[in-house]
């Protein structure tokens, strides 16, 4: 069944982890066997050959460079100009997959059409079929003013998540507490004008109480799970998750560890030890489809390669591809073939029909 990921950090992992996306996640692998400048070296568990297989035929792809003052311990560019260019960088990447055929841009309707089209036909082979991407920016400090949003929406940013991490220019993100900066208000207001997507995840409570009410726009959470679940600023909270749903907004389910079980510990627990599975994953979605009495605000925005790998995933998972694996546990846990359906592509396709009016 086709899948649509709302959250993978290809260009990231494409630039700064020097992954060849065009090679299997074997390949890549290998190449990194005996690195050890970061944790997850050798442990990837995405490549476009990968998505081909797991029938993930549509993601939502970021851009993300963070600016870092004088006093931050945070990884990130020194200027607003610098983490502009770093973005522009990750672009040129998503422009030269496209050259050779491994990935389309989609930015409209009528495309988003033809790409569904293509990926539902099956008398042409999935490693045949380019993987579709909606480009977003993770994180708003690399636009430089806000003459840099509308430059961005030109060449085809259709979401934007004003948080990151940490302090930010517009916002500040997870770990920390606060509404948005005076910029980052008349920046929400300029997406409003653009009718871009506006990506809640990694605002403060303040900031997401802020951005709810000012934007009139679509809304929605591509990778975020249940703080009832999980008790941290970074997740949902019970009357977020009602806000969005009343929104009419997806939330992206995310296959990071320590957004999965309590208690985990970056660096230290292992996802064998501590049961990390797929049906962890399921237990936020329960939870969700509780509050709203149906399965139309849940989905796949999995972050998988989002600086972790393996060591900080489902074990019962090896590759993205092994999402599939979800069809099973689903059916297994009640929910019906069209659940999966809605899961696996249907919420955020009809997301998307909403959002864009051409």
């Amino acid at each position: 069944m086709l899948i649509i990921d709302a959250h993978l950090d290809l260009s990231m992992n494409a630039l700064e982890w020097n992954r060849d996306l065009k090679r299997t996640v074997t390949d890549i692998r290998k190449r990194e066997k005996g690195l050890t400048d970061k944790p997850d070296r050798a442990k990837g568990m995405v490549s476009l050959p990968e998505l081909r297989k797991g029938k993930i035929g549509l993601v939502v792809a970021t851009m993300i460079a963070r600016y870092v003052a004088p006093d931050s311990t945070l990884p990130g560019w020194h200027s607003p100009e610098q983490a502009w260019a770093q973005t522009q960088g990750q672009r040129s990447w998503y422009a030269a997959m496209e050259d050779i055929g491994e990935m389309i841009q989609i930015t409209n309707k009528q495309q988003l059409h033809h790409h569904i089209q293509l990926w539902n036909n099956d008398s042409i082979p999935d490693t045949q079929k380019p993987v579709g991407y909606i480009l977003s920016l993770e994180g708003a400090d690399s636009l430089v003013n806000l003459s840099y949003l509308e430059k961005s929406y030109q060449y085809g940013l259709r979401a934007l998540g004003p948080a990151h991490y940490g302090p930010g220019r517009y916002a500040p993100g997870t770990g920390l507490q606060g509404p948005l900066t005076a910029e980052g208000i008349t920046l929400i207001r300029a997406m409003d004008e653009l009718k871009m997507i506006l990506d809640v995840t990694h605002l403060t409570d303040e900031g997401f109480k802020q951005v709810v009410n000012l934007y009139k726009g679509p809304v929605w959470a591509s990778h975020h799970n249940c703080r009832a679940l999980v008790d941290y600023q970074r997740q949902l909270t019970d009357e977020q998750i009602n806000i969005l749903i009343e929104r009419g907004a997806v939330i992206g389910g995310v296959l990071d560890a320590w957004m999965l079980k309590p208690g985990w510990i970056r660096g230290k627990n292992d996802p064998v030890k501590d049961n990390i599975t797929l049906e962890l994953l399921i237990d936020h979605y329960d939870h969700i489809c509780q509050i709203a009495g149906n399965s139309d605000h849940i989905a796949i925005g999995s972050d998988l390669d989002g600086m972790f790998g393996k060591e900080q995933a489902p074990y019962d998972m090896d590759t993205i591809a092994d999402l599939q694996m979800l069809q099973q546990l689903l059916a297994k846990r009640g929910y019906t073939q069209e659940d999966t359906r809605k899961i696996f592509h249907g919420n955020w396709l009809n997301f998307l029909e909403r959002a864009w009016k051409s």
